[in-house]
């Protein structure tokens, strides 16, 4: 079964535009370095060579992953649930706690700033999936068994 990667419409719109700068922009400037590199004569002990072609692995790592993730994407709004989904911001207290944490369920690809990312495929991701506000699930992780209660959704 293939696994659906799941994105907000503006994650999977910065994503296509990345990969489309990539695999055209991205690759004839890597072209010109290495043959600007390649004219400045022995390989061997070309620094500027290698560090071309390291970058044009790099690069082309890159646009695998971003092919890779957009062929199994799907568009999620995370604003219009009472429950928690993908791509929802979700407000959590753990159990003891009295300060709200918030983190956003969903890939790491979409990084917002100040928020954290909790794969929905994680212990704790995959516990919050579904619950509503007021509700307090429970989850494995390395220490042992952990509560938490969803304070807020999408604020």
């Amino acid at each position: 079964m293939v696994e659906t990667n799941q994105f907000s419409q503006a994650a999977h719109d910065r994503l296509k535009a990345e990969l489309e700068d990539l695999t055209t922009r991205g690759r004839i400037d890597i072209a010109r370095k290495i043959e600007a590199a390649r004219e400045l004569g022995d390989l061997s002990e070309n620094g500027d060579y290698h560090a071309a072609k390291e970058e044009k692995g790099k690069m082309e790592g890159r646009i695998m992953r971003l092919e890779k993730l957009l062929e199994d994407a799907e568009i999620v709004d995370g604003t219009a649930s009472d429950t928690v989904q993908a791509g929802t911001v979700v407000s959590i207290t753990y159990e003891g706690d009295d300060q709200p944490e918030q983190f956003l369920i969903g890939s790491i690809e979409e990084r917002h700033d100040g928020l954290d990312v909790i794969s929905p495929g994680s212990p704790l991701g995959s516990a919050l999936l579904g619950a509503a506000i007021g509700d307090t699930v429970s989850y494995e992780a390395p220490g042992g068994k952990l509560a938490v209660t969803v304070v807020s959704i999408g604020e």
